[in-house]
């Protein structure tokens, strides 16, 4: 399903419209084709915030859901306003990165260093006030093909602009199942903690979160329309059906008991004479 994200596009191109009054087709191609069920590419190497080579595979089949997000370390504006975001949400997750699910920050922007990614990471974890995240919480930066292939394989799609000086390029979270199959994606800047939390359960497959968790995730839908989880009317048609027969038998139940109670103890079966 492609899509352009238009809160985050707005941002950008208001920007840059401000600076050269950009025409509208120079940010055609620069949006979201969700590859929802596609798998992340194994094989595609980045460098970590420390310098040293990583691959994809390496953060996949580790008994953690991961979380993709993708930046550039120079971008004058989205960039940051999503990164700030972002930590202000993991503030309020009950999830912890690290311990429920993993994050990578991915730079799409070749040719960024480690020592950029190793600033905007300590810049976040000092923001949520985690160490433990410190673990969980990765910032990679590539070369052109291997960012082409990662991009590619989820529909992450930018454009660099020659007469700005910066990329035209959407905002979403995608969240990955620990096999690396793509679950689903939230775009925009801003997600609700309660929305994040849905995202992880669903693409933890029932192994993070509570009881409470998968009821709730029953009890809602991702709507790709108000980019957001809405209740689900027939799965709680469902449920209220399956209350209804619940009660019905705890109240035949009951009767039955006291009917059989009363015979044991002799006691005359009250009835309505005609």
């Amino acid at each position: 399903m492609a899509l352009i994200v238009g809160s985050a596009l707005s941002i950008v191109d208001a920007a840059a419209q401000q600076r050269v009054d950009l025409p509208p087709t120079l940010i055609e191609g620069v949006g979201l084709d969700e590859h929802l069920g596609d798998y992340l590419p194994p094989d595609a190497f980045f460098l970590n915030a420390a310098g040293d080579e990583v691959s994809i595979g390496q953060y996949l089949n580790a008994d953690k859901p991961l979380v993709l997000q993708f930046v550039y370390h120079d971008c004058p504006m989205l960039c940051s306003i999503a990164l700030e975001s972002f930590g202000e949400m993991l503030k309020g997750l009950e999830f912890s990165p690290g311990a429920d699910f993993d994050i990578l920050t991915v730079s799409f922007a070749a040719g960024e260093t480690p020592e950029m990614a190793a600033a905007s990471k300590d810049r976040m974890i000092r923001k949520i006030r985690s160490d433990e995240a410190a673990e969980g919480w990765h910032f990679l930066v590539g070369d052109e093909a291997n960012i082409k292939t990662l991009t590619e394989a989820v529909g992450f799609q930018y454009k660099w602009v020659e007469s700005s000086g910066e990329y035209a390029h959407p905002a979403t979270l995608i969240f990955v199942s620990e096999e690396g199959v793509v679950t689903r994606y939230l775009n925009g800047i801003d997600h609700p903690v309660a929305d994040v939390r849905r995202a992880i359960v669903e693409a933890s497959e029932g192994t993070v979160g509570t009881a409470i968790d998968q009821f709730v995730l029953y009890c809602f839908r991702y709507d790709p329309a108000e980019n957001s989880y809405v209740l689900h009317a027939s799965n709680l048609m469902k449920l209220g059906g399956m209350f209804t027969l619940l009660m019905l038998g705890v109240g035949l139940f009951v009767f039955w008991r006291r009917e059989r109670n009363d015979q044991e103890q002799g006691l005359p079966r009250t009835h309505t004479e005609n």
